[in-house]
């Protein structure tokens, strides 16, 4: 490891424990934080997500979260009333910035989110966690309000995959941490470079284009480094992550996906194929099903018409 990285992990790795939220609510003063959950049929558990955030930081006593949105991708199932009826603001992805067709994919939903809300920090989490604390939002938070050095801060955690402990997130041990450490060493000591729960300034978020599907995470990441520099990353040790996992052919499009958003940011040049061919059984034998890539990349919210308008607006005082 990087000496730079060493010495990155004593002053930039934290406990949620190492800011209680007293201390948390005397630092917020007039920074406002906005909450985001892109959800996708999760019924099962955005409600209690939503009400946990809400009965934990949203109170006259403990007034951390200013906005706290679900942004619902097409979901078949009961997500938005499930989430409305917790107590969340919901928004459809396709009525974010309507006059550009959606595309499928998380990335899209967290860039749209951008312009359905409206706080100085934004906090992303998952909405398939199970046993959620409100750690996951105040640890993350916390050195945003804390200390105006830091940009983007990203959760770590354990990860179990059924009894094992440790075992979850093989992507990103078979996949993003090799990839990190061969051509980012800068980034390899994030514990969980994948893990979807991160917050960050406004003001960076808006300058960074955002990979469309699975590659967000690692995109974000990458990109945020070269924009303002390693000291102002940082991690908060949250405990441990409980949620659903994927089977093993969404995993191999998952992977296929951050790679070419590394090559993307490795060469900004021309990939030959960005298509990935995995197999089934079927009753005749064994069946070949290839889907696209994610390519797609939305710029920089800075650079939308819509975006620059409201903070236009927001700047002049005008309602």
């Amino acid at each position: 490891m990087l000496e730079e990285v060493e010495r990155w992990l004593t002053r930039r790795s934290w406990s949620v424990a190492d800011r209680p939220l007293d201390r948390l609510l005397s630092a917020k003063q007039d920074t406002t934080v906005s909450v985001v959950l892109p959800a996708l049929n999760e019924e099962a558990t955005v409600g209690e997500i939503v009400t946990v955030i809400r009965r934990e930081l949203m109170t006259d006593a403990v007034p951390l979260v200013d906005e706290l949105v679900v942004v619902d991708s097409a979901s078949t199932d009961r997500t938005a009333e499930v989430a409305a009826r917790a107590g969340a603001r919901v928004v459809h992805r396709d009525a974010i910035l309507p006059r550009l067709p959606a595309v499928p994919g998380k990335g899209e939903v967290l860039w749209r989110s951008l312009l359905a809300t409206g706080g100085d920090i934004v906090c992303f989490v998952d909405a398939d966690l199970k046993e959620f604390s409100a750690d996951f939002v105040s640890g993350i938070v916390g050195p945003l309000l804390t200390d105006p050095a830091v940009q983007f801060v990203k959760a770590m955690y354990d990860r179990p995959l059924g009894d094992a402990p440790g075992q979850g997130g093989r992507v990103t041990e078979l996949v993003a941490r090799p990839l990190l450490n061969l051509h980012w060493p800068q980034l390899a000591g994030f514990v969980q470079p994948l893990g979807g729960e991160y917050a960050a300034r406004r003001s960076l978020l808006e300058r960074l284009p955002f990979p469309v599907g699975y590659g967000v995470e690692l995109g974000l990441l990458v990109d945020a480094l070269h924009t303002v520099g390693l000291d102002a990353l940082a991690q908060v040790d949250v405990g441990v992550r409980l949620h659903r996992h994927q089977d093993g052919q969404a995993l191999g499009r998952m992977a296929a996906a951050i790679y070419r958003t590394a090559q993307l940011r490795l060469s900004r040049g021309h990939l030959v194929r960005p298509a990935l061919t995995q197999f089934e059984r079927g009753e005749g034998g064994f069946v070949p099903r290839t889907h696209a890539v994610d390519t797609e990349e939305r710029p920089p919210m800075a650079d939308v018409a819509e975006y620059a308008t409201r903070a236009g607006r927001r700047n002049t005082g005008a309602a």
